[in-house]
């Protein structure tokens, strides 16, 4: 930008210096309305977004100190300045122009502030002077705006030339319990473009029959909703990490079922790069609890029954064989019958009224089973180990319904 003219420097010299001291106000300004405004901006991570308050307070100031220097703004350094907002913000997914309509907010936040402080002091003469500033203020924002989109469209060719044997190394080495490396990690971070200090989710779907993948092209559809992940293989299952920010793993879970087309598992939400390798061992367990064939989309945290008796298979043979052994060695069809009649009943709190409503039966035919049942297994009904213990017998026979919906 080419300096003022000598009067015009000296009024900005006067009314410019004010607006040091708005720096913080201005900077909670611009960053509430991006929040409220931009998706992208309120679904990023307290790191990330203390980071955005930051550097929207450096750039506010050095607008300022431009205006106060008389049109000084600082050259090479000022773009340098841009460019490197413009590769943190490829490197963490936010769309271009989000983030140039952020760049500009800031010039339209500067000019306001310095009209605000030009009314304030009621000067004549002051409107022809900022006009004049105007102009040289927008001038520089569109300047810094180009750099800005120079550097970012640099990152994301650079990003997407990254091989993927390279991403697949890496996402190992953090699957592999190498988050606990801080010098690996950072390189991983700025390789693989992901945020690894904050919230993470693993996701884990195992492949089909053909070993055809079971979710498409999920790191692009979520990068769209402003997501970052990377995704590979393991042991012959699709592995993604995804940086959830501020947002909750609920939403992961409903995207990701929009894709699923076979079982997928989703560990809990973990902090930091440490705990990857814990967190694929979660999703590993979820996806392994819903049967082969099935889409659907199972947080760890809503299997944690299943997920026992999976990681123990010896004690769940065991447990079932114990529990209910003489009633799965009965022809099929008497078998079946006891096992949705105990199936409802536990669904019922216990209750065989509440049981026979929903298998559509008389009370008294329901007791009689359950009689059976008690039997059958030497356990009573009133007592809740029993009732935990059937509980999970089910569950480790696959039988899952609540009733049979008739009566026979």
């Amino acid at each position: 930008m080419q300096p003022f003219r000598p009067q015009v420097a000296a009024r900005l010299a006067e009314l410019a210096p004010p607006l040091l001291d708005r720096l913080d106000a201005m900077a909670d300004r611009m960053a509430g309305i991006l929040t409220r405004t931009e998706s992208t901006y309120a679904a990023q991570s307290p790191a990330v977004l203390a980071e955005l308050h930051a550097s929207i307070r450096e750039n506010l100031e050095r607008g300022v100190r431009t205006l106060v220097a008389g049109g000084d703004d600082g050259g090479e350094a000022a773009l340098d300045a841009a460019r490197e907002v413009g590769r943190r913000r490829a490197v963490q997914g936010m769309p271009l122009e989000t983030v140039l309509r952020a760049y500009r907010l800031g010039g339209q936040v500067t000019w306001e502030e310095l009209r605000r402080a030009a009314q304030e002091a009621d000067a004549p003469g002051d409107s022809e002077l900022l006009l004049e500033v105007a102009g040289s203020v927008w001038h520089v924002n569109d300047r810094q705006c180009a750099a800005l989109a120079e550097a970012y469209r640099c990152e994301e060719r650079r990003l997407a030339g990254i091989d993927d044997q390279a991403r697949q190394q890496v996402l190992d080495g953090l699957l592999s319990g190498r988050g606990d490396d801080p010098v690996f990690v950072r390189a991983a971070a700025e390789l693989l473009a992901l945020p690894l200090d904050g919230r993470l989710v693993c996701v884990v779907a195992p492949p089909d029959g053909a070993g055809a993948p079971m979710l498409s092209a999920p790191g692009a559809r979520l990068l769209k909703r402003g997501v970052r992940s990377v995704w590979g293989w393991r042991f012959g299952a699709q592995v993604g990490v995804v940086a959830l920010g501020n947002r909750g793993a609920g939403e992961l879970a409903d995207w990701l079922a929009e894709l699923a087309e076979g079982p997928v598992g989703l560990s809990a939400v973990v902090e930091g790069a440490a705990a990857i390798a814990a967190a694929w061992r979660l999703a590993d367990t979820a996806a392994r609890t819903l049967p082969p064939g099935s889409r659907a989309v199972a947080p760890i945290d809503e299997r944690l029954p299943e997920a026992l008796l999976i990681s123990a298979p010896e004690i769940a043979d065991r447990l079932v064989e114990q529990t209910l052994g003489r009633v799965l060695a009965l022809p099929g069809d008497e078998c079946e019958l006891l096992l949705g009649t105990l199936a409802a009943v536990l669904a019922a709190d216990g209750s065989p009224t509440r049981a026979a409503d929903a298998l559509y039966c008389h009370r008294n035919t329901v007791m009689h089973r359950l009689r059976r049942i008690e039997q059958l297994t030497g356990r009573s009904a009133t007592d809740p180990r029993a009732r935990l213990l059937w509980q999970l017998a089910l569950l480790g026979t696959g039988h899952r319904r609540p009733a049979e919906r008739h009566c026979r």
